[in-house]
Parts: C-alpha cells; structure tokens; sequence
C-alpha cells in the first residue's frame, strides 16, 4: 500500500514538474515604464475624447427653504462644452496590473434654468465650471481561452473638488437659494457619469485594441508562429511582463515539440520602451516545423549554376572525378537534391548565434526519358553564423557560412576520392543555396505587435538561450472618416 502511494505521489509530481515546465515562454514581451507612459498618453486622448461626449440628464427638484417654503428649479439642456486631463500618470502594481491616477481634470457645461417659488417665476441660461476633478483607475489584465490579452476596469472613482455656476437673470438672491442642491446632485451625476465612461471605454476601446495582437501569425503556406499567452501578464515594480508560447508549428500538420523551452534571465535594462526575448526554442522550433512540413528540401540544376562558374552540372564535369561515370551516364545533365536529414538546431550565446546544420547531397543522372538515376549520396556539414535585425515589425537574419567539410555516405557508381568534389559543393552551398535560404530570411517573421504600431531605434543582444531586441514604439492611430 505505502509502495503504491509513494508511486502515486511520484506520478503527481513528475506530472506538475512537467506542467511547469511546459509553461515556461518561448517568447517574452518586456514593456518597460517609458512604453507604459507613451500608451498611456495615447490611452488619455481617448478618454479626453470620450467623457467630452458624456450626455448629461436633466435635473429637477424642490428645495426647501427654511420658513419661507420651497424653491421648485429645473436644469435642462445640459451641455458638456468641453472635458479635459492635463495631469495623469500610469504606475505598476506589481502582481496585480496598472493603476492610473488623474488630478486637476476640469470640464464646462452650460444649459438652461427655470425656478418658481411662490409667485416668483424666472429663467434663463448658465455655464457652469467643474474644476479639481481626480479620478483614479486600476486595471486587471488577464488572457482569454484564445490567449489573447484582457483588460477590466476592476476599480474607478472620482472626486470633484470644485463647481461653479454663472446664471443668468434678474434674482441674484433667488439662485443662491437653490444653488447648493444644484452643485451636490451635479457632483454625483457626473462622478457617476465619468466612471462609466472610462468602464465603457476600457471595454471597448483598450480591450477591443488588445485583441489585434495576433494569437497566430501564418508565415507562408507552410509555417506559422504561436503567439498565444501561457499565462497572464505580470506586473513588477518595474515592468509589465507579457510570456507567450512563442512556437513555430507546421500547417499540414502540428506535433509536440521534443525539446522543452529554456528559462530566459532578462538583464535590467529600461532604456527602450519595449523589449522582446526570442529564445533559443523560438528558433529551433522554426527549423523543426519547417522540417516536418517537408520544407527543407531543395534541388539544384544546372540552369541555376551562376554565370561565371567554370563548370556545368552534368556527367562530364563530374567525370574528371569520377571516371566511371562517362562509361554509366555519358554527357548525361544531373540534378542534385539538397536536404536536411534532421531538423537544424541553434544555440544563442553572448556571442551570438551559431548552428552546424548538416545536409544530405543526393546526385542524379537525368536519363534521356527524364528519369532519374541514383549516382551517390553525400553528407556536407559546417559552421554558419546568423546577424539578426529588425524591419518592419519583422525579425530579419542573414546567414554566413565557415567551413565546411564532405563526407560520403553512399554511392551507386563505385568508389571515389569524395575531396575532389569539395570545391563544386561549396560553390553549389555558398553560391546557390546560401543566398536562397538569405533571400527567404530577409523576409523575416513577423513580431506580436498589435495593429498600427512601428518600431524604431532598435537594439540586437545575444544572452544565454535568447535574443533580445529592444526598441521604441510609435503608435499611428486610425483615421477618422
């Protein structure tokens, strides 16, 4: 019995050690305080612009008098001239999510009175100045089940200091009378009023903005990139942390990744608005999607030999190599298919990225009726480096190739001195395939970025196990028609 529990307890554990695991981000959004107080001043001018639309109700009563009896007022045809927030500021709560402060925030209305009391009946119009009004703010982020973003207003309240009303008219007495009730129900009208605006707009502007980050991002007809949240955003004392799965997969078809994704250690740096930790699992799960949607193939034929290169690809040049081939396939064209047996794996250091890919060379002898004949099978390996940049919202690599070394792996045509054809396969590797492979990485794959947003002074760092671009942000908002 105690054996079964103690295997049971192990099961459980072995189960939560996996989970955890599992959790840990292949990519990592760090949005630092400079990128918080840019969206927020963004985020300000559409609340500006929505508390200005704030549609006022009318307001009427009776008050009391003392030993003089009632004064019955009327306050119609409210109008909010204009709302404004000069100060505010956006602060981290670390655990919890943002807290934004607005003080001295002023607003004008003007309407229409009427007032009776007794057989006095008088009216006419008034502008009436809100001054020293302080709202206060907190937002809980979260994710959806699509793993997107979420954003709530999980706390609002307002406090105005100070109203004051010019009225227009003949009984200057007569208003003081009901002035006081005017001003009090006024306050808690548009307190109210001011939070459910900024609830309404938190709903449907903020939250609806966030939902154009891309959960997905499709790269081409075979790849795509999982950008989907593994966990609510974190707030720090410093920083606002967004961790997502960041996982190449393959359209036709999308397996487990057999590698799990490293823990990345951010170094303390705020100077840009905003920074991206691409790990070295971000990476590598590219080269395994693309492997497994069969991507990592590619022939090469004589056509495609550069101008200039003194040879063609057919028997007779590979015949001062192999001399048997003259006899087998004379003055026959070939083809060579180049691909990779295994998915390419990369390691990123402080010094930078490197990987040793290796990729298999099968030669073909193209017969007279266009079939293929099987010659021999190399296996060519090397060293390439990658630089890495930012364009256009896409990360951007080029790749250089080192040394690299030939190997034989099977042939069809005899045996022969593999070196001798060191010199044409570096040419077919470095000439042809490399800046093929270059042309398709300038393309680049798209970062999680939501809509409208450019990216400038960009920064490139290698760490251990992760790439870190940081950059400043540049929000263009949509025109209105």
């Amino acid at each position: 019995m105690a054996a079964r529990s103690l295997a049971a307890f192990g099961a459980v554990l072995a189960a939560c050690l996996a989970l955890t695991a599992a959790t840990n981000p292949g990519f990592v959004v760090r949005i630092t305080q400079a990128g918080l107080d840019y969206a927020h001043q963004h985020g300000i001018t559409v609340l500006q612009k929505e508390l200005a639309k704030l549609k006022l109700s009318d307001i009427s009563g009776d008050f009391p008098v003392r030993h003089l009896g009632k004064v019955r007022y009327e306050i119609s045809s409210l109008n909010l001239r204009s709302f404004h927030l000069p100060y505010s500021r956006i602060s981290l709560v670390p655990n919890v999510g943002l807290h934004v402060a607005i003080s001295n925030a002023f607003a004008e209305v003007d309407g229409n009175w009427r007032v009776k009391f007794h057989f006095i009946r008088d009216h006419g119009s008034f502008n009436l100045k809100v001054k020293s009004i302080y709202i206060k703010i907190d937002l809980k982020l979260g994710s959806d089940a699509s793993g997107k973003p979420t954003v709530s207003t999980s706390a609002c309240s307002t406090r105005i200091s100070s109203v004051d009303v010019h009225f227009s008219g003949k009984f200057g007495w007569l208003y003081n009378l009901f002035y006081s009730a005017v001003e009090s129900r006024f306050k808690k009208i548009l307190e109210g009023k001011v939070c459910d605006s900024v609830v309404r707009s938190v709903s449907s502007n903020l939250q609806h903005y966030l939902q154009t980050l891309p959960v997905t991002a499709k790269i081409d007809a075979k790849a795509g990139i999982d950008y989907s949240l593994v966990a609510p955003p974190m707030a720090t004392a410093q920083t606002l942390d967004v961790d997502l799965k960041g996982e190449f997969f393959s359209l036709a078809h999308r397996g487990a990744v057999p590698f799990p994704p490293p823990v990345l250690a951010f170094p303390p740096d705020h100077d840009r608005m905003v920074y991206f930790g691409a790990s070295s699992y971000f990476f590598n799960t590219a080269g395994f999607a693309y492997h497994a949607a069969g991507a990592l193939v590619f022939e090469i034929t004589d056509s495609m030999i550069p101008k200039g290169v003194e040879f063609n690809l057919n028997t007779s040049t590979f015949a001062a190599f192999i001399p048997q081939l003259d006899t087998m396939y004379p003055n026959m064209l070939m083809k060579l298919r180049l691909s990779a047996p295994s998915a390419p794996f990369l390691s990123i250091t402080p010094g930078g990225i490197s990987l040793q890919p290796v990729v298999d060379i099968q030669a073909y002898a193209i017969l007279p009726n266009t079939s293929l004949a099987h010659l021999f099978l190399l296996s060519l390996t090397g060293n390439v480096s990658a630089t890495i940049d930012v364009k256009s919202g896409h990360i951007v690599g080029n790749l250089s190739v080192g040394r690299m070394k030939l190997s034989l792996k099977h042939s069809d045509v005899g045996t022969f001195q593999v070196r001798m054809l060191q010199s044409i396969m570096n040419i077919c590797a470095s000439s042809i395939l490399l800046p093929r492979v270059n042309e398709r990485l300038a393309e680049g794959f798209p970062l999680p970025l939501p809509d409208r947003i450019q990216l400038s002074n960009i920064l490139v760092q290698f760490h251990q196990n992760f790439l870190l671009l940081g950059a400043d942000v540049h929000y263009t908002p949509r025109e209105r028609r």
